[in-house]
């Protein structure tokens, strides 16, 4: 108490000063408010002050006289100084000194006279009274005190309770239940129950329990009954402890509390007259009941899902049933009463949403809300709330609405006005009702209009200041979206009003709101709550039934179905659906007929439905072999097509991912946007057209779309106009066409790592598909300032995008048209003319404008070099044209037109239709019918502007700086082959463009040159493509093959294009074409012998491919044969050739790789079925006996020997074309014309172009390669193995003499003798091998070959032959060069004597430039010269061998023996055709043949004997001098194999042994 310390000097000087400054303090501590702590300070004060007196520092009579004045401050001053006295009673009653005790009395006594006796009596000792003289006597007086004490705490009062007496609580009942409408107010009830319980005795909490009683009767007087309790009551708890007795009365087993209780809990709640912490303890059942309630709900939802998807057998579903009943029957027994809930429903209808929000939170999320009542408060509670606002903003135009009143409760939440005001407590409230907001579809709507105003305002609002307020109202909007109205849809019964509703808010959210909205739905929502988990399963069996049901014929009534379940859960009947389709394929069309009754938000649901299975990770797009895309991805895609073309969905989301799956480098999707795009644009693209498709293609639109596809989709403008805004909108046109350009080499060297090649081939097909379709599509839809605006220049896309230049300028073309067109129309407004040839300057004036900068910007594309042969002029004219620019399509035009007459006609005649429908369709029919003429004129001007336009520029086209070789090279290279396999229509362009530029008469373009090169070297351009490339490379070979057989088939008309065009030049100078005389030109005939020779590389390079046994090569010129079977085989013996070979594919195929099979039986048909329009060989190109034997061995015509002379005549081409025109007047004189055409025919047509080589160089290379290849063949002959070597010496010196006994039977046509065939053969094969590669090969050994084919044709008429024409017939020639290939073969280790006798024959410098002919008379003496010594040495050797027959005959047959059981074999195969295309790294003959080694064995021995025999048949023939006819032959065979098999028996066991 001693806090407050008086001053010391105060004390000293009381009188003087000390009293009065007291006096002051107590004054001020008196006016002090500080909430009770004055009375403390007051109290100090007197303390301090009565302390002093006791201790005897001041007298008593000061301070006494200073106390009285004081009591007039405060009322409660005599109080506080008696306090202050007690405490003074106690410290003093315990001191041992009796005059500080007696201070003490003595100052009580002082001041009886202002301190009430009362206060006094209450507060000190008795003692200290009694000294006092308060009271008598102490001991009396506590006595006293027990007895009062007593009676007050322990004597328990008679009340007037109910069963007693009546009356009062009747009086107090009637009081209570009066009219009210009066001027009576609670106060005045308060007194007269007061009256009644003093008058009573009336229990006062029994007359608190009939108020609250007559309160829950008369609940609507809320507001005198509530001011009555308030004034009435004295404690809460007293309270609570009534309310909770009421509520434990209900708490029975069958009893049920009245909502009129739970009204008045709340009211008093509401009003603070209790706690509901106080209430919530006396309420049932208790949280932990809830909980586990709410769990088990939860788990008999899962339970029902369950077995709604599993298959349940009859027995089962009748115990189940059974179960089901009993539980039923259990809950009827014992109906809940929540109790909680109740007082929360209370609460909500009266407002007080604070109350309410404890107890919710108290139990499982939307587990009170489950309870429909207490969904429907809250409802209305929200109602209410947002009222105010939803007038202001929500109400739609012309719609008027029922107005709400306002609630009278002061503590409900406040009604907003403002978006901003739904964050206080509307979302909340929406949030504590989640799903159970289907119970109120009027506040749903009302709730999802706001969001529509919200978000309009949100878009049109961009002040700074309130943005980010913006942002947190559109989450608090996307929140209310996931949780509470799409979970709302999925509980309400079909309701696609609301769907669509729905959807007016959700359009104006982008995509990725939407998407995540529909997978947090999809995904999780479902799971969270009892309700939704049932409902899951139950749409999961209606939709399972309903797609079981589903078929073509009842696609209405399965569509209405599939509308009903969709308008609640999109998701999961889609999810469904789905997954149906990618099992069963067949189901997508009636799916997608069926979804013609769903609602906008369905669609948008389903297209994020389809992206997600899309990208579902668990699934593999591959199947199992990994060669092909899974069917599953194959269906959606197709699905995605016919979807998004059919109804009105957003592409935006499915054309992002395929962009994203891209930019991974993932290309797998395309197939996607390759089905949308043909879907929905009709751009078709593949690569199987027929010629007419491929016809209209080149035209206009119009034409494209009547007869350039195979489906006629019709109606596709709305959809394709939604695909390019979708793709313009979200800026996705470009990025995807680089994407694609660039995967393109991606899906090979980054996507394609472990992947199968045929898989590899398969997607790159595809990207590549892709892009020219969907380059097509912008082509076609985009608008010029579109296309222009988003496409960057050709340097740009290629250098800073690295697009490949084919894809480059495949987005550039169209551009580049649009702009010249431009151009040009701006140049004829600007001066009016209507001249034709004013209008074609105007348009080359045009090109010119536009191209100029692409000239210059392609510069970048390629090395300087390059541009030395090839101006950019010509490169950019190349890439930048098209088929349409170059020819007109009149016949595809005529056809569509006549067509459409057709159509008019037939409905002309058809009299079901009806008039109005004839004349719609006849309208329609007509108007096409006038589009098409129009176009087609409008083509027609424009393909002239071209070509005119061409033919200016043609002359500065080409310089060749350095030879024509390397400018058709570069031709080919950055042009030619880039661009023919690009697509179908390039294809058909670039052998269009080759004849165009042939035609204009090009300086410097070597036309022959040209088509050699394109012909000569298939193989590795076959092998590098993939299978629709090699679609395109097949139909760019198709329409080559058809311009040359066009001049191949007539004089006339070869004379007429080609005669005198520089194209067919034959001296290639680099300066350019002089206007040459008539030598110059290849001449008719020996065109058609190039052109044979053509063939037969073709057929060479095939039989190459076929025997590879590599799938790519096989399947690949499979497809490309069957592409230009129309002109190709023409010459039977390479169609048997190619026939035998295909055959062969078929049998060994057949079980291993049946899409090769398939292949090779659908060419093999159609081959058979061209047979008839074969000719032979002889037919097809002149083949003259007396030119044949003029013309020498090492200048034969054919593919196996055209690139030596080249490269053997000529040093470079310009020294050697100066000699050229020395000598072409002696070869002129001296030889016929036929010949000298053969000539520069050879020399023109090399086997891979590169004529132009030099000739040091080309010998030198064939030089090492022969040698090479020679040399290990040796190393895998027996013969050249060291127990051989001395046998070999031996055998090579009778091969000599066996040579020349045989040397009369290789005149004519006449078979190469069996002891040297083995030499022949191996030699030929090292020719043949060269060719395959490229090289130059040896002329004269493949005339061997063709001679020795020749008499295999004549006995066998299945066998063909890979041979050039013109066979020679010179002995004297087939005599030398027999002997020079035995050295070749035998006795030269480097193998190069074949080389050096080439050269050696072309030593004369007029042969450097020209092939050199021999005179007719020169080449006759020679032949007799020959003629007389072969009979003189052949009459010679036979007498000899007559002698030496028996000595040396088991050594000879050893020999033959040996040589022909490699040469079997290799026969066998040549045969079929297989030995031109042999490679030169192949091992011998022997190696590659089929038969197991006993049957080889067995085989080589008969043929050994009958080759034996045979040969000296024909010695003694030769020797006789006599030329046999072919029949005379044939009858020898047949007496020779009957010798054979004979002298079969007697060599078998030394032939084994040999061997």
């Amino acid at each position: 108490m001693a806090t407050l310390i008086l001053p010391g000097e105060w004390i000293k000087n009381w009188e003087k000063s000390g009293k009065h400054e007291f006096v002051q303090l107590c004054k001020e501590l008196t006016e002090k408010t500080d909430h009770g702590n004055e009375t403390k300070d007051i109290q100090a004060a007197l303390y301090e002050v009565c302390s002093q007196v006791v201790q005897g520092n001041l007298k008593i009579d000061l301070v006494s006289a200073v106390l009285g004045e004081m009591m007039e401050l405060r009322d409660d001053l005599p109080s506080i100084l008696a306090d202050v006295f007690c405490i003074l009673d106690l410290e003093t009653g315990a001191l041992e000194e009796k005059n500080k005790r007696d201070h003490y009395t003595h100052l009580v006594g002082a001041c009886l006279s202002f301190v009430p006796e009362a206060i006094l009596k209450e507060r000190l000792d008795p003692e200290t009274l009694e000294s006092l003289g308060l009271i008598k006597q102490a001991h009396q007086f506590n006595q006293k005190i027990v007895k009062i004490k007593t009676k007050l705490f322990y004597k328990q009062q008679k009340f007037n309770l109910l069963r007693e007496e009546n009356e009062g609580y009747a009086k107090l009942i009637t009081e209570l239940g009066q009219d009210l409408s009066g001027n009576i107010t609670s106060n005045l009830v308060l007194e007269s129950i007061k009256s009644l319980i003093g008058c009573f005795n009336l229990d006062p909490n029994r007359v608190l329990d009939i108020i609250l009683e007559v309160y829950e009767s008369r609940s609507e007087q809320d507001e005198f009954f509530l001011s009555l309790i308030k004034s009435y009551m004295c404690e809460p708890i007293t309270l609570c402890h009534i309310l909770g007795f009421k509520f434990k009365f209900y708490q029975e087993p069958n009893e049920e509390t009245p909502k009129s209780l739970y009204h008045i809990a709340a009211a008093l709640l509401n009003h603070k007259l209790i706690e509901l912490e106080d209430l919530y303890v006396h309420l049932m059942p208790v949280d932990a009941t809830i909980v586990e309630e709410h769990k088990r709900e939860i788990s008999e939802a899962k339970q029902i899902a369950r077995k709604l998807v599993t298959v349940v057998l009859p027995s089962e579903k009748s115990e189940d049933k059974e179960k089901e009943k009993e539980k039923e029957e259990e809950k009827n027994e014992k109906p809940p009463d929540n109790q909680k809930l109740g007082l929360l429903e209370a609460l909500l209808r009266i407002g007080d949403w604070h109350h309410a929000q404890s107890i919710m939170d108290q139990m499982p999320s939307f587990y009170a809300t489950s309870h429909k009542a207490i969904a429907l408060a809250l409802c209305q509670l929200v109602h209410l709330t947002m009222e105010p606002l939803y007038r202001r903003a929500g109400v739609p135009k012309g719609a008027k609405g029922c107005a709400l009143q306002p609630l009278q409760n002061k503590r409900a939440p406040q009604p907003t006005e403002s978006f901003e005001d739904l964050r206080k407590n509307t979302f909340s409230m929406l949030c504590y009702l989640g799903p159970h907001l289907s119970h109120d579809p009027i506040l749903f709507a009302k709730i999802v209009r706001l969001g529509k105003s919200f978000m309009k305002e949100y878009q049109t609002d961009s002040r700074p200041e309130v943005k980010d307020k913006m942002e947190i109202l559109l989450s608090c909007f996307l929140s209310i979206a996931d949780q509470v109205l799409l979970p709302s849809l999925s509980l309400m019964e079909c309701n696609a009003c609301m769907s669509e509703e729905l959807w007016g808010l959700f359009k104006l959210f982008p995509y990725q709101h939407r998407y995540r909205l529909y997978g947090q739905w999809k995904n999780e929502t479902y799971s969270g709550h009892p309700l939704l988990v049932k409902v899951k399963a139950q749409t999961v069996e209606r939709a399972r039934y309903i797609m079981k049901r589903l078929t073509k014929e009842n696609i209405k009534q399965s569509g209405r179905q599939i509308g009903k379940l969709s308008h609640s859960n999109p998701t999961i009947l889609f999810d469904y659906m789905l997954s149906q389709i990618q099992w069963y394929d067949n189901l997508i069309v009636p799916v997608v007929d069926s979804l013609k009754y769903l609602t906008s938000l369905n669609y948008d649901v389903l297209a994020y439905c389809i992206i997600e299975a899309l990208a579902n990770p668990e699934k593999e797009k591959m199947k199992h072999d990994d060669t092909t895309l899974s069917l599953w991805l194959q269906s959606l895609a197709s699905l995605c097509g016919a979807v998004f073309r059919k109804y009105p969905i957003e592409l935006a989301g499915l054309l992002q991912y395929v962009t994203n799956q891209l930019k991974a480098g993932k290309s797998f999707d395309l197939l996607i946007l390759k089905e949308v795009v043909q879907k929905m644009a009709g751009i078709e693209i593949t690569d199987e057209m027929t010629s007419e498709q491929l016809e209209a293609m080149t035209g206009g639109e119009q034409l494209k779309a009547e007869g350039g596809y195979f489906g006629q989709i019709r109606n596709t403008k709305k959809s394709s106009q939604r695909l390019k805004d979708a793709l313009l909108d979200h800026e996705l046109a470009l990025p995807l066409c680089l994407l694609m350009a660039q995967q393109r080499n991606g899906v090979v060297f980054l996507e394609g790592g472990e992947k199968h090649l045929k898989l590899v081939g398969h997607l790159y097909d595809q990207c590549h598909d892709t892009l020219v379709q969907f380059g097509g599509f912008l082509a076609s839809n985009l608008s010029t300032e579109d296309y222009i605006k988003r496409v960057p220049s050709i340097d740009v896309l290629c250098n800073q995008f690295h697009t490949p230049h084919d894809a480059a300028f495949f987005l550039s073309r169209p551009m580049y048209a649009h702009q010249i067109l431009s151009k040009y129309e701006e140049l004829k407004k600007a001066e009016k003319g209507n001249r034709q040839q004013q209008k074609v300057t105007k348009y080359v004036a045009a090109c010119e404008q536009v191209m100029t900068p692409v000239h210059e910007a392609v510069m970048s594309l390629h090395p300087a070099r390059v541009w030395d042969d090839l101006r950019p002029q010509f490169y950019a004219t190349f890439w930048s044209l098209t088929m349409y620019d170059l020819a007109v399509p009149h016949a595809a035009y005529e056809r569509e037109v006549n067509k459409l007459k057709a159509q008019i006609k037939a409905i002309e005649e058809n009299s079901e239709i009806p008039l109005n429908k004839k004349k719609k369709e006849k309208e329609r029919c007509t108007a096409l019918q006038e589009k098409l003429q129009e176009e087609e004129k409008k083509q027609m001007e424009h393909v002239q502007r071209v070509l005119h336009r061409l033919k200016l520029e043609k002359d500065s086209w080409l310089l060749t700086k350095s030879t024509k070789n390397e400018t058709i090279t570069k031709f080919l290279q950055l042009c030619l082959f880039p661009r023919c396999i690009f697509s179908s229509i390039d294809a058909v362009y670039c052998a269009r463009f080759v004849e165009l530029v042939h035609q204009q008469k090009t300086p410097n373009f070597c036309t022959l040159l040209c088509y050699d090169r394109v012909f000569s070297a298939i193989i590795y351009t076959v092998a590098s493509c993939t299978e629709n490339e090699s679609h395109r490379y097949g139909r760019f070979l198709c329409c080559m093959l058809e311009t040359v057989t066009r001049w191949h088939s007539n004089r006339a008309v070869y004379e007429k294009e080609c005669a005198n065009y520089p194209g067919f030049l034959t001296i290639f100078r680099a300066t350019g074409f002089d206007g040459g005389n008539k030598a110059d030109q290849l001449d008719y005939e020996n065109f058609r012998h190039v052109v044979h020779k053509w063939h037969y590389m073709l057929t060479k390079a095939s039989v190459h491919c076929l025997e590879t046994g590599d799938y790519t090569h096989i399947r690949n010129i499979l497809i490309v044969l069957t592409k230009i079977l129309p002109c190709y085989p023409k010459v039977l013996n390479l169609g048997q050739a190619l026939e035998a070979r295909v055959h062969k594919i078929c049998l060994e195929e057949k079980d291993k790789r049946p899409d090769l099979y398939a292949l090779a039986m659908g060419y093999s048909g159609r081959l058979k079925s061209q047979k008839v329009h074969m000719v032979p060989e002889n037919e097809f190109h002149h083949k003259d006996q007396p030119a044949r034997s003029a013309t020498p061995a090492s200048q034969q015509n054919g593919p196996g020997s055209a690139g030596k002379p080249a490269a053997n005549t000529s040093k470079t081409e310009e020294g050697g074309f100066e000699d050229g025109d020395r000598v072409k007047d002696k070869s002129q004189g001296t030889t016929k014309p036929v010949n000298k055409a053969n000539s520069t025919a050879a020399k023109v047509t090399t086997s891979n172009g590169n004529g132009a080589l030099n000739s040091t160089k080309a010998v030198k290379d064939d030089k090492e390669k022969s040698g090479k290849e020679k040399k290990e063949k040796k190393e895998k002959t027996p013969g050249s193995t060291p127990e051989t070597k001395a046998e070999n010496r031996r055998e090579k010196q009778r091969d000599e003499r066996a040579g020349k006994e045989e040397r009369l039977l290789r005149e004519g046509k006449e078979k190469t003798p069996k002891a040297d065939r083995k030499l022949d053969e191996k030699s030929g094969k090292d020719d043949k091998a060269k060719a395959g590669n490229g090289e130059p090969v040896e002329p004269a050994r493949d005339a061997v070959k063709e001679s020795k084919n020749k008499e295999k044709g004549d006995r066998n008429a299945a066998i063909a032959t890979l041979k050039s024409p013109n066979p020679r017939s010179d002995s004297a020639e087939s005599e030398r060069d027999h002997k020079r290939r035995k050295l070749d073969s035998h006795s030269s280790p480097s193998h190069s004597s074949s080389v050096k006798d080439s050269s050696n024959e072309l030593k004369d410098p007029a042969t450097k430039q020209h092939i050199n002919f021999n005179s007719v008379a020169r080449s006759k003496s020679r032949e007799r010269e020959v003629e007389k010594k072969d009979t003189e040495s052949v009459q010679g050797r036979s007498k000899e061998k007559k002698e030496e027959k028996e000595r040396k005959e088991r050594k000879r047959d050893h020999a033959v023996n040996d040589r022909e059981a490699s040469q079997e074999s290799k026969r066998r195969k040549d045969e079929n055709g297989t030995n031109s295309s042999k490679n030169s790294q192949s091992t011998s003959p022997s190696c590659d043949s089929p038969l197991t080694p006993e049957k080889e064995k067995t085989k080589r021995s008969k043929s050994s004997s009958k080759e034996k025999a045979e040969s000296v048949k024909a010695e003694r023939a030769s020797s006789g001098g006599k030329k046999e006819s072919r029949h005379e032959k044939s009858e020898k065979k047949e007496k020779r194999d009957s010798a054979g098999g004979k002298e079969e028996k007697k060599h078998h066991k030394s032939s084994d042994k040999h061997r």
